[in-house]
């Protein structure tokens, strides 16, 4: 075990030398496609979104106003 935990603290060493001087040999993921990502993630949201609402025939209820009717008013009924 000791030799295990020795091995894993070296190699997070040299990972953590790597970064601090920037010797990796390709740029990182989100320097590389971080952009792209997020305007692919942001028009595939809206695409599903403006499908959903527009072509689901969903009824969504957002305002309660003028669909819920009160009840009429009942008198206790008295025991005299």
């Amino acid at each position: 075990m000791f030799r295990f935990a020795k091995a894993a603290v070296n190699i997070t060493g040299q990972a953590a030398r790597q970064v601090r001087h920037g010797s990796t040999a390709t740029p990182d993921f989100h320097s590389k496609y971080g952009t792209g990502l997020i305007i692919g993630g942001a028009g595939f949201c809206t695409a599903v979104w403006a499908y959903v609402l527009t072509q689901t025939g969903i009824t969504w209820n957002l305002s309660p106003v003028g669909k819920v009717m009160p009840k009429e008013w009942r008198e206790p009924e008295s025991e005299e």
